[in-house]
């Protein structure tokens, strides 16, 4: 029997290395990916894994990122697929908001906390506190250099940060950073209003086969993007709300609901079957920070029902941005004008096709 204490003893997977032996090249879609780096494991302890690059890949990408500190465990598989995710709507909003900070805290290679802000850690402080509990353990990542007093908060030990991920790192933040050891910081490649340059396809293992699609890129970029199909028409820090939720829920699990004002999440369902489930996660989860009074709730897909729109109704939720296609849309519009509720819908004024943004990763 093991002299080891059993908690010290299961925690050894996590922290073990597992051998790998792929191919150090691999083609796909007429593109070359070169082994980049071994995983610890894959998903879960005991699989291997490793990191492929694109070749000829360029700009703030995953091809380019650099390891300042691999921390006591070294980056993991799920480390990359949540900087991957929060590097891209990190892109997306800075392009959005080319003069404001971006923070994008990422759990399980979905959003848990988004804002944007005037200064540092007044931006992360704003993203933490959209849900601190689903942010513990999170992949942090960035638009703008972190400095020492952003990197004091990010070693605070009750965040157990897993990885920071910026385009830039002052040289005494680095020194801060060094201080807890667990901490893995990684650098961009490049400034997030670059260019990210890859061959645009994404790629899913199915047994037997290979999935392939052109990536996601929402049109939905500004007030002239979208229309309004209620009577009572949005305000213009309504819509900025929608722009920026709208964004969000292209980067989460799909079904999902996201609620929040202009400038920050406040609070996020998703993976859920039914949009209702997804829209009361989102609701209560907000309690755990800004709570939903005055949001905007962004949704994925249509809405069947008005279910949604009720809920959305009795928690002083204000406005939705959404795309049209239900049977029932006449309905569910004339509920939110019942109600009194702004219907803005992801597609420009006089378009017939709504976007969606469905995301399955």
């Amino acid at each position: 029997m093991s002299k080891e204490k059993p908690d010290a003893s299961a925690r050894k997977q996590y922290f073990t290395k597992i051998k790998e032996d792929f191919p150090e090249l691999m083609d796909f879609g007429g593109k070359k990916f070169l082994k980049r780096l071994s995983m610890r494991y894959g998903e879960n302890p005991g699989y291997p894994a490793a990191f492929y690059v694109e070749e000829k890949a360029s700009g703030p990408n995953m091809a380019t990122l650099e390891v300042l500190q691999e921390g006591s465990k070294g980056l993991g598989y799920i480390n990359v697929g949540d900087m991957d995710l929060g590097q891209r709507l990190a892109k997306k909003l800075t392009e959005i908001h080319p003069n404001k900070h971006v923070c994008a805290l990422i759990k399980h290679e979905m959003p848990s906390g988004v804002a944007l802000g005037d200064a540092p850690e007044e931006t992360f402080e704003k993203a933490w506190k959209c849900d601190p509990l689903s942010n513990f353990g999170s992949v942090n990542v960035f638009n703008y250099p972190i400095g020492a007093g952003l990197a004091r908060l990010l070693v605070e030990s009750p965040r157990n940060i897993e990885v920071v991920y910026a385009p830039d790192f002052l040289p005494e933040s680095l020194e801060v950073l060094a201080t807890r050891k667990p901490l893995r910081v990684v650098k961009m490649g490049a400034p997030l209003d670059e260019p990210a340059v890859d061959n645009g396809l994404e790629f899913k293992r199915v047994s037997g086969g290979l999935l392939v699609q052109k990536r996601f890129d929402s049109k939905i970029v500004s007030p002239e993007s979208v229309d309004v199909v209620s009577r009572r028409k949005p305000t213009a820090e309504e819509l900025q709300a929608a722009i920026f939720n709208w964004t969000i829920a292209g980067f989460t699990r799909s079904n999902a609901v996201v609620i929040g004002k202009a400038d920050k999440v406040h609070g996020i369902g998703s993976g859920q079957r039914s949009r209702i489930d997804s829209a009361e996660d989102a609701i209560r989860l907000s309690r755990r920070g800004y709570g939903p009074e005055g949001c905007v709730l962004a949704s994925d897909a249509f809405m069947p029902f008005s279910d949604v729109v009720e809920l959305a109704a009795r928690h002083g939720i204000t406005a939705i941005i959404y795309p049209l296609g239900s049977v029932k849309d006449d309905e569910v519009i004339a509920k939110a004008d019942e109600l009194g509720l702004a219907m803005i819908v992801t597609r420009r004024p006089g378009e017939v096709d709504c976007e969606r943004c469905f995301l399955h990763r």
